[in-house]
């Protein structure tokens, strides 16, 4: 209907109606998160960062074929040539010196990006020592470690296409071909092959044709056990293997005599050295004079030192590299190349490189898996233009001494990534900056700025946070989590945040971080992110189980958690303060309690626990460790017995907020504690053999009235302590639930009857005095399917989805401005509607009351409801009307005369609905019903047609509410200013709810043995008026204490009070009727009543008008009687408009509407008529 309201056009609104702020002031209740969302957790997207193999290069080949002097028959080389062989010319001294050097200077470059490998060479070897060099290196890695075989070929034939490569003979007089399968035999998987020879791309294809060859051979043995394979072990697959080649299968490799022979390796080993030799070899470098290739060797600094112009060389190529892979490759391929092993990513980001140089001289490298081109990466003019202002300060840093001016690179791309943030669209493209932003965080100069970009990044979502673990931000920001620096700690706080909302898995690795360096800042972070999740932690020290920590959540709303125990913790109390926790609970037999719960939150309702959440006391969090201690009673008789021993012992509180628990309103709340309590029956009566009965006529009210065999019975609806018996008692019946039932036809809603089980243990063979622990007498089991069927008892972990719903939070954008407060957002576009839609109903109502009413019973609608009503509420600004019977409530339109809604209260069967509210009816509207069981519901989406009704949230209001003959059930008056809600009822108090806070804050003495049957309030003068059955009105100040808040008494009726109202201005008046018709105002300064008025006798319902001078009264004599304040009778209504006249019924429930002069009267006949002013003054 709502839907449809907001399509109909706005006519006759002025610029005084548009202006009209009041509606935007007013607070809206049980409208947070948590009310409108569904409690559960966001779907967990597959993590692809954490690599399940985590490999590390261990051992490394060198196999170098150059026969120093001879050049190869195949190969005719130019004159000059390249002759440098890493960084050696082979001529300046003998040849097996020359070799040798050769081989240790290749050993130095590559030990520079894997310093812990083991690394052997083979120099100008024979098939029989590269033979030997593998099988003993794979032999000792074994299997799961990967094995490097590089290969220089410059001083042998090309490889053939038979899958060839060339060595030596012992002589070296022949060149002795080498299988590529032979090679794969002893080398084994995972391995990574790099070739530095002419036509290498012969090599690559070779090898993946002879690996397909093995998989085939595999294939057949597998069929047939007579082949040989098929006796052998299983090898491992060469699909794994990596391979990088020099160039492809028909190029040469470059003679360029200033470029060193060994091109490749020099870009896969010294990238830095032989990128800024190339730099200088172009055009580009006439921009910057006076820089030679000698002036090169001379730049100053190391590569691993980040404040040097080397070492910042080196940093800002690592950071390019990575870019662009990260940025051309896809996620899976970068992950396997550049994160799983130290060596392999080093190689590739050089191979980058590699292809860059080498394609300028028509070569082009290959590798195994193929990487798309990446030579032509704009990134690349960063990595130039990064070597062009470094190499322009070289002539002065070297000849003059000046200092070193640091590149701006870094702080360019920030800024570039802050663009992207800042002006891009949501859906959009990755950045490309993003691999740079890490690699920022390793500098303290733009260490800061580039968390808060990372940050705001994070902040944009789940995808985000994927995409910043996939390029490597977990081992940085864990790091830093050592860091002393103050100012990082709220940025590492919330980018764990983010972090752990979407991949909370690692908690794990963070309490590694915890044992391994005591941090107080990762020793109370941990905790917090503990006590949502339960993960294993490798604890230092034991503590005792079922702890309690003290943990602020927010204003008086402790909520249940579980809290590992774990020795940093330094928060943990004693059993005894746990027992004093509970006791504050006020859980006793002389004051009752109930507990009242929305999704997630839980407040204490007993009168004598107000100062339970109050700021200067401490809030304790249960474990649920702490249950498990009733395991030390050995018998489900001795639960039965606990009072007797201490009733207030922690088990015994504990057990009694459980059965409160299980009797909460709130359906999930008790479907948890019906759990807890089925299993802590079936583990009291572990010992006991049960048999399990299903029979609903055992299942009674009330306990029985000896100790008997068969045991008693605690319902859900019972908040009483288990009574003392010498025999055992069973838990519990599990009342199934009612589901919430939409049914438009006048069908009314079927009952559910009671199911409940029953155990019969036998304690009897217990000795009643024993150890704490012993086990009992032992048992035989002769039946399997008992066994079965009690461990249905056995509930699981407990999992309210709330922590899970909360980490979701961290997971969404923070920074965004919310929808409601976007100008331009469909939701406050509907808002401004609705409130507009408002001032237009208060101006046209205001005229039609200014006109006068004469009469009020023109019918404008009638209709036979589904049940008897008992309450009618007219929304404020709807053409909706809320009519319940005993437990449902149907929804009229009473300007179509059709029925929008029908669905159940889901309150129990002996209990009814006696009072309804709608909570900001101004904008969303809910609709709060109160039954005479003291139980609060809220419900949303009534009388849409698209949606189902839900329940929002219910609780306790009232507790121990008293039998009577004829009782007023729960009576609420709602305060939208404040958000407070008054109930009361067949109680001795007047009960304040704050529903922002959603606990409860006051309880009123009312000072009288009956029941309240009728309150009204005013926010400004904080008072609240109650009309009483024996006829006397009490009003009270609830800002004064509460010996002494009850300012006035007035007690001139003699009957029951039917309406007690509070005029809601300054100078407003108390008007209140009783049963007998006297109709007396008072002043709430004057001790005695100002005017008195006679009406009509035996009353059964009366309405005041909120704006007009009017109030209505209906009486079992079958009519309705409408007054105006002077007490003037206006019209009687006796009569149905139609149906040939008919005799309206005994009144049961009327009500005037807030602003029209509308008047709903339900009678016991099913009906429901609204009934207005002449349609002339309509």
């Amino acid at each position: 209907m709502e839907s449809e309201m907001l399509q109909s056009p706005l006519l006759g609104l002025g610029e005084e109606d548009e202006s009209d702020l009041t509606d935007w002031n007013l607070p809206l209740a049980f409208m947070k998160k948590r009310h409108c969302e569904k409690i559960e957790g966001s779907k967990s997207l597959a993590q692809s960062w954490r690599m399940k193999d985590r490999m590390k290069t261990v051992s490394v080949a060198l196999v170098l074929c150059l026969n120093v002097g001879v050049d190869p028959p195949d190969v005719v080389k130019t004159t000059p040539c390249a002759r440098l062989e890493c960084w050696i010319d082979p001529l300046s001294m003998g040849p097996q010196k020359a070799l040798e050097t050769i081989g240790a200077n290749l050993q130095k470059q590559y030990e520079n990006w894997q310093p812990r490998a083991r690394y052997k060479q083979s120099l100008d070897p024979t098939v029989d020592e590269v033979k030997k060099l593998c099988t003993s290196l794979r032999r000792n890695a074994k299997g799961e470690r990967v094995l490097f075989f590089f290969y220089n070929g410059h001083g042998v034939p090309r490889p053939t296409v038979n899958g060839e490569i060339w060595v030596f003979n012992k002589n070296y007089t022949q060149y002795i071909p080498l299988s590529i399968y032979d090679l794969q035999t002893w080398m084994g998987s995972p391995s990574i092959f790099v070739y530095d020879c002419s036509n290498a791309g012969l090599i690559v294809k070779s090898f993946k044709q002879f690996a397909l060859q093995r998989e085939q051979e595999l294939e057949v043995a597998a069929i047939n056990p007579n082949h040989p394979l098929a006796q052998m072990p299983l090898p491992p697959s060469m699909k794994n293997c990596i391979q990088l080649a020099a160039c492809e299968a028909n190029e040469l490799l470059p003679m360029i005599p200033d470029l060193p022979a060994d091109l490749f390796t020099s870009c896969l080993t010294t990238p830095i050295k032989i990128a800024l030799r190339w730099f200088c070899m172009q055009k580009s470098v006439r921009l910057v004079p006076g820089v030679t290739l000698d002036l090169i060797e001379k730049i100053p600094g190391r590569l691993n030192d980040r404040r040097t112009p080397l070492g910042e060389l080196n940093w800002i190529f690592t950071a390019i590299t990575d870019t662009i892979a990260w940025n051309v490759l896809p996620r899976d391929l970068f992950q396997k190349l550049f994160r799983q092993d130290l060596l392999v990513a080093s190689l590739f980001r050089n191979f980058l490189l590699a292809e860059r140089i080498m394609r300028s001289y028509n070569c082009t490298p290959v590798s195994s898996p193929r990487l798309p081109p990446t030579y032509m990466h704009a990134m690349w003019q960063a990595w130039d233009l990064a070597v062009d202002i470094c190499l322009s300060q070289l002539p002065t840093i070297i000849e003059e001494g000046t200092a070193f001016r640091h590149s701006p690179f870094f702080a360019e791309q920030l800024t570039a990534f802050q663009v992207w943030l800042t002006m891009g669209v949501e859906n959009r493209n990755p950045p490309e900056q993003l691999p740079i932003v890490l690699q920022v965080l390793l500098s303290q100069v733009h260490r800061l700025r580039a968390l808060d970009l990372l940050g705001r990044f994070l902040d944009l979502g789940p995808w985000a946070v994927s995409l910043a673990l996939s390029v490597g931000i977990f081992p940085y920001v864990l790091k830093l989590l050592q860091s002393s620096a103050r100012e990082l700690r709220p940025l590492l706080v919330f980018i764990w945040a983010k972090i752990l909302a979407v991949d909370s898995e690692l908690v794990v690795a963070l309490s590694h971080l915890v044992v391994q360096y005591e941090s107080n800042f990762c020793t109370v972070a941990l905790q917090f992110m503990e006590e949502e999740k339960n993960y294993p932690l490798p604890s230092p020290a034991a503590t005792e189980g079922g702890s309690l920590t003290p943990v602020r959540d927010g204003p008086c709303t402790p909520r249940l958690r579980s809290v590992s125990s774990y020795g940093n913790i330094r928060a943990v109390t004693t059993a005894r303060n746990l027992n004093k926790s509970l006791q504050n609970l006020s859980l006793n037999e002389e004051s009752g309690s109930s507990v009242a719960f929305s999704p997630g939150n839980l407040s204490t309702s007993s009168s004598a626990s107000s100062t339970l959440g109050s700021p200067e006391n401490e809030e304790y969090i249960l474990s649920f460790e702490t249950i498990d201690k009733m395991r030390r009673v050995s018998s489900y008789s001795s639960l039965n017995s606990l009072i007797g021993v201490s009733f207030n012992s922690v088990y015994t509180q504990i057990w009694r907020v459980l059965l409160h628990l299980a009797a909460d309103p709130y359906p999930d709340v008790s479907d948890l504690a019906m759990k807890v309590l089925n299993s802590i029956a079936y583990k009291a009566t572990v010992n006991a053999r049960p048999q399990r009965i299903l029979d609903t006529s055992s299942l009674t009210q009330s306990a029985p009235a000896s100790p008997t065999n068969k045991g008693m019975h605690i319902h859900q609806v019972g908040g009483s302590p288990p009574t003392t018996s010498t025999s055992s008692s069973s838990l519990t019946n599990d009342v199934t639930k009612q589901p919430v039932s939409r049914d438009i036809t006048s069908v009314r809603p079927a009952n559910v009857g009671n199911m409940g089980v029953q155990y019969t243990p036998h304690s009897h063979q217990f000795p009643r005095t024993r150890k704490m622990f012993d086990k009992g007498p032992e048992q035989t089991t002769d039946d399997a399917d008992d066994t079965v069927g009690h461990k249905s008892f056995i509930s699981a972990t407990v999992q309210t989805g709330f922590c899970d719903w909360s980490a979701k939070y961290f997971a969404q954008p923070v920074m965004k401005i919310p929808e409601e407060h976007d100008l331009e957002s469909q939701i406050r576009k509907e808002r401004e509607w609705r409130f507009l839609r408002n001032a237009r109903v208060r101006k046209q109502a205001q005229k039609i009351i200014q006109k006068g009413i004469s009469r009020l019973d023109d019918q404008i609608f009638l209709n036979r409801n589904p049940g008897v009503p008992s309450v009618v509420k007219f929304h404020p600004f709807t053409p909706c009307i809320a009519v319940a019977d005993k437990d449902s409530i149907c929804f009229w339109d009473w300007e179509k005369g059709e029925k929008l809604d029908y669905f159940h209260n889901g309150n129990p069967r002996y209990t009814r609905i006696t009072a309804m509210e709608y909570l900001n009816g101004q904008d969303c509207s809910l609709l709060l019903t109160a039954t005479d069981d003291g139980a609060i519901r809220v419900w949303k989406n009534f009388a849409d047609l698209e949606k189902n009704p839900e329940m929002v949230t219910a609780w306790q209001g009232l507790s121990d509410m008293l039998p009577t003959t004829r009782g007023a059930g729960m009576v609420v008056d709602w305060e939208q200013e404040t958000g407070l809600l008054m109930t009361s009822g067949d109680v001795r108090i007047i009960r304040i709810w704050d529903t922002d806070r959603e606990m409860k804050v006051q309880d009123i003495p009312t000072g009288a043995d009956s029941c309240v049957t009728s309150l009204s309030c005013d926010s400004h003068r904080s008072l609240i008026v109650a009309g009483l059955g024996d006829g006397s009105i009490r009003v009270f100040d609830r800002r004064m204490a509460l010996s002494e808040c009850r300012v006035m008494t007035y007690r001139e009726h003699t009957a029951w009070v039917v309406k007690a109202y509070l005029q809601k201005h300054p100078e407003g008046n108390i008007m209140s009727v009783s049963v007998n018709g006297d109709v007396r105002f008072f002043d709430p300064r004057m001790p005695e009543s100002m005017k008195v008025l006679q009406i009509v006798k035996g009353l059964t319902a009366l309405d005041i008008h909120p704006q007009a001078n009017l109030f209505a009264c209906g009486s079992m004599n079958q009519f309705t009687a409408i007054y105006n304040g002077n007490g003037e009778l206006i019209n009687n209504i006796k009569y149905y408009d139609g149906f040939m006249g008919q005799r309206v019924g005994a009144i049961s429930c009327l009500a005037f509407h807030p602003h029209w002069p509308h008047l709903a009267v339900g009678s016991n006949d099913y009906y429901i008529s609204v009934y207005s002013v002449e349609k002339r003054i309509r």
